[in-house]
């Protein structure tokens, strides 16, 4: 269970929210990148980024030389949120209109990786992230690229889900109407191998890169 709060939970629809971790993880796992909110010289910022849990730890990196990055350690007042989009809810009226979607907002306080073997663990977790396996096959990074990169951590025990499913929910009055309704599902997946045009024809494709495998 994780720690429901004033700041994690749902207000709007709250029969739609979730506070365990058995639910918000595998949303966390699935979504290939996140939004992390921050303060920034007394300025609103959210930036883009990928991102791995560890248990029940979040971890994002970045230019050791971000000014952004700079300024997340040491405050309480991260908000990373997450958003798949299952489908496009498609009702009878305009006002109803909505999406399927499974999403996840984390508050908590971002801390700079120091431990050089959690900083590795956590780089390599979020490679895996985007590709299972492809750390092992690749060149891993030097000193000097390591030195170049801070990884922070952010925990996860004050976060919450919220999740739409299901067809639209239109006024009584409207079901009369002659209109089509109902979902139109979407899905992110990956697609297309394009390989680097540099890339000698001798080398193949691994077998983790391989249709059926990702």
């Amino acid at each position: 269970m994780t720690l429901k709060t004033e700041r994690t939970r749902v207000r709007r629809i709250p029969e739609r929210g979730h506070y365990d971790k058995e639910i918000i993880y595998p949303i966390i796992d699935e979504a290939l990148y996140c939004h992390v909110g921050f303060n920034h010289n007394g300025s609103p910022v959210v930036i883009p980024t990928i991102h791995a849990r560890t248990n029940g730890t979040l971890y994002i990196h970045g230019s050791a030389a971000s000014r952004l990055l700079k300024s997340i350690p040491g405050e309480n007042n991260i908000c990373v949120t997450i958003t798949l989009v299952d489908g496009i809810v498609l009702a009878r009226s305009a006002f109803h209109h909505s999406l399927n979607y499974r999403s996840v907002v984390i508050f908590g306080k971002g801390e700079i990786v120091e431990d050089p073997q959690e900083k590795w663990n956590a780089l390599k977790a979020v490679s895996d992230h985007l590709v299972p396996n492809r750390w092992d096959d690749v060149r891993e990074p030097n000193q000097k690229e390591l030195d170049a990169t801070t990884v922070i951590s952010i925990s996860l025990e004050e976060a919450s889900a919220k999740i739409r499913s299901g067809p639209p929910g239109d006024d009584d009055a409207d079901y009369a109407l002659p209109i089509w309704a109902g979902v139109l599902t979407t899905e992110l997946k990956k697609g297309t191998l394009i390989p680097d045009p540099v890339l000698p024809d001798s080398i193949g494709i691994p077998d983790y890169l391989k249709k059926g495998s990702l």
